[in-house]
């Protein structure tokens, strides 16, 4: 039986959750400071027109504003060195490396990159797991739906369908990408689209994405 009831109303209004093996209820009994932090975080995060349409870096506004956020709770980013022994032969195996850890939770956030990065992130939190350094995953990503508003804004080109959006992810979980590891996903809806452009599309200067979502 899934535990995805768990997720507040008001979040799965907000952004489209799934999980696997009972993600949420892992994360409200087993990691309750966690869980809370994690829907602080995620209640209070708008996107901003002015963050979608900022001049390309390293690393969107988007992503790295979550991860502050995170940051601004006691979460870290973290290497896990890891190594397998067998008798007296140690084997060391590939570093993995997860954006937001706190306790026994891994949290990344994909908003735009090329969707093998969730085969990655899937596979850490497997290996993590079953190496008992993490109870649950929780990946924080857009929803497919905002391709609409990024056409209407002449940024499409830049979030492409090999892109990480949800319906990247989702086939990925379904398929046992995270192996034994819980999964949680949180998928970026337009409800949360706040336009703060002088020039915004919607407004009698700008003209187009208000109207693709009733208004909003």
């Amino acid at each position: 039986m899934s535990t995805v009831h768990l997720v507040p109303d008001d979040l799965r209004d907000l952004y489209h959750v799934k999980e696997w093996r009972n993600a949420t209820g892992v994360l409200a009994t087993a990691c309750p400071q966690e869980w809370a932090e994690i829907m602080e975080v995620l209640r209070s995060f708008r996107l901003h027109r002015s963050d979608v349409v900022a001049p390309g870096k390293n690393r969107s506004p988007i992503s790295r504003g979550m991860d502050e956020a995170f940051r601004a709770r006691g979460w870290v980013e973290k290497k896990f060195e890891t190594s397998i022994r067998i008798d007296s032969v140690e084997y060391v195996s590939p570093t993995h490396k997860v954006d937001c850890v706190k306790g026994r939770v891994a949290l990344e956030v994909e908003w735009n990159n090329k969707d093998p990065f969730y085969d990655r992130d899937l596979n850490n939190f497997r290996l993590l797991f079953d190496l008992r350094a993490i109870d649950v995953g929780v990946i924080v990503t857009r929803s497919s739906e905002l391709q609409r508003i990024f056409d209407a804004l002449g940024k499409g080109s830049s979030y492409g369908n090999s892109t990480t959006h949800h319906e990247k992810l989702w086939p990925r979980l379904d398929g046992g990408g995270g192996g034994g590891c819980p999964v949680l996903t949180f998928a970026i809806t337009p409800k949360l689209w706040v336009d703060d452009g002088d020039d915004a599309p919607g407004s009698p200067a700008g003209g187009g994405v208000e109207t693709l979502f009733g208004g909003r």
